[in-house]
């Protein structure tokens, strides 16, 4: 039959490769190595102090450099001796710098923007300061005091006896959550306590409930005392922090759990999370290192040279004959020309147009694009050795294949003959006509009426006879 030489099928296969190789690409080379990695760090919790020198991802070159000195000018003075505690008083992290830096023990996935500064909590050896470390918020330098086994989420309530910010009546307070502990002991319903006794309002009204706790969310001895706690229901004894007095009770504990059952709900993290884009950065880098990326730029700099201040508009169009320059090559005999740019460039109209907005000019915008051509050739070029390279896909592609050719000769052989053998249709409608025939049926309005006498029901009956039913409602 040659299904496979019809143009429509080939269109059709192509089509579903394409979106099929996208996505095989991106979910074995990125997305699985990234949730892999996610969940071999959720098994530790990583200690660190850092110091951090802040601008933005969108400052000016001169705010850039000038942070980047800075913060080597840090790391020039610990590589000196000087203590690391001392000099994170210098940190714009306001919230860590009075305490050396000290972040404490933290668990991936990190916020989005500080991918690099998790790598380094847990790449880093022990008692050692990292490089400067580029993240959404600036620079840093990333200490790692201690890796531990995740302590994963506890579930907890507690009653809470408050104590006079000035230090007032600190012994009534104490003396009070003693008093809790004491009923408790003696066997007392932690829930009824909690809602007598506790003075926080967000929780008392629930019998003292939290919620979920996970790690640095707390304050230390907050976390501490929740988490020695070894089993269900069991209380711990009283203990300060900078509020009260506590009592907290352990309800239940939440490990992590096995990869096939947190894979889902890490994919969903990363693909939301900046270090999606670092990652598929990394491969495309591999992926011209592997194949001999070779770069030709004085073609480009021709182009840039032609072009006026209308290439940032709509009005600009690429010429119909298209200049063959090659501008960089892979592997063998895979060539990207200029008349590829062109092409990129003519689709890519919003950016072009949003990019002259900012003011950095043509040659900028020019090469600004050309990166984002360059990765989307160099991913079409690794998507065309998918087959050669993966016998999975190749054995998936050729499912999808048969798979069209089946439906086809199907339809060819069997559905397109049946509807056009109006005989055979009617023959065969002879030998079944008395199978597919309706009881008889019947269409009835029903109501529904409050009144239980047999007169009044009579009068209503005779009355929807002959109206229409929005009389009969009406009336």
């Amino acid at each position: 039959m040659k299904l496979d030489t019809i143009a429509i099928l080939q269109s059709e296969l192509e089509g579903y490769r394409r979106q099929l190789a996208d996505s095989y690409l991106m979910d074995r080379e990125v997305t699985d190595k990234l949730v892999r990695e996610a969940y071999e760090r959720k098994k530790q919790d990583a200690d660190i102090s850092h110091i951090m020198v802040t601008v933005s991802q969108g400052a000016p070159a001169s705010d850039t450099l000038a942070a980047y000195q800075r913060i080597l000018d840090y790391q020039k003075q610990l590589a000196a001796g000087k203590d690391f505690a001392e000099l994170a008083k210098e940190s714009d992290d306001g919230s860590t710098r009075e305490i050396g830096g000290r972040v404490g023990y933290l668990n991936a996935i990190l916020p989005n923007g500080l991918y690099a500064l998790e790598s380094a909590a847990y790449q880093l050896p022990i008692n050692q300061v990292s490089a400067p470390v580029r993240t959404l918020y600036g620079y840093h330098l990333v200490k790692v005091h201690d890796r531990r086994p995740a302590r994963g989420e506890v579930e907890v309530a507690h009653v809470l006896i408050r104590k006079e910010q000035d230090g007032s009546d600190a012994s009534q307070a104490q003396a009070s959550i003693q008093n809790v502990y004491l009923q408790l002991t003696n066997g007392g319903d932690f829930e009824a306590i909690a809602k007598q006794f506790s003075q926080d309002q967000n929780t008392a009204e629930k019998g003292g409930y939290i919620g979920f706790i996970s790690i640095n969310r707390y304050e230390k001895s907050f976390e501490d005392a929740a988490f020695a706690l070894e089993k269900d229901n069991d209380f711990s004894k009283p203990f300060e922090t900078r509020l009260g007095w506590h009592i907290v009770r352990r309800i239940s504990k939440r490990e992590i759990q096995p990869f096939e059952v947190e894979k889902a709900r890490l994919e969903q993290s990363i693909r939301q999370d900046g270090r999606f884009e670092i990652a598929k950065k990394a491969m495309v880098e591999r992926i011209k290192r592997d194949n001999k990326f070779t770069q030709t730029t004085g073609g480009l700099k021709n182009f840039q040279d032609t072009l006026s201040e209308v290439f940032l508009t709509f009005q600009w169009r690429a010429p119909e004959q298209k200049p063959q320059d090659v501008l960089f090559s892979l592997g063998s005999n895979y060539r990207a020309t200029l008349g590829d740019y062109m092409d990129y460039l003519q689709k890519a109209a919003r950016e072009r147009i949003q990019l002259g907005r900012t003011g950095i000019g043509v040659p900028a915008v020019v090469n600004e694009l050309y990166a984002g051509f360059v990765t989307e050739k160099v991913l079409e070029f690794e998507e065309q050795q998918l087959e050669q390279k993966y016998p999975d896909f190749r054995s998936l592609m050729r499912e999808y294949e048969e798979g069209i050719l089946l439906f086809e000769a199907t339809k060819m052989l069997v559905w397109d003959k049946a509807s056009q053998d109006t005989v055979g249709l009617n023959n065969f409608f002879k030998t079944v006509d008395g199978k597919y025939k309706w009881e008889e049926r019947a269409v009835v309005t029903q109501y529904s009426v409050s009144s239980s006498g047999i007169a009044k029901m009579e009068e209503i009956r005779a009355f929807a006879a002959t109206h229409p039913g929005a009389e009969v409602l009406a009336k």
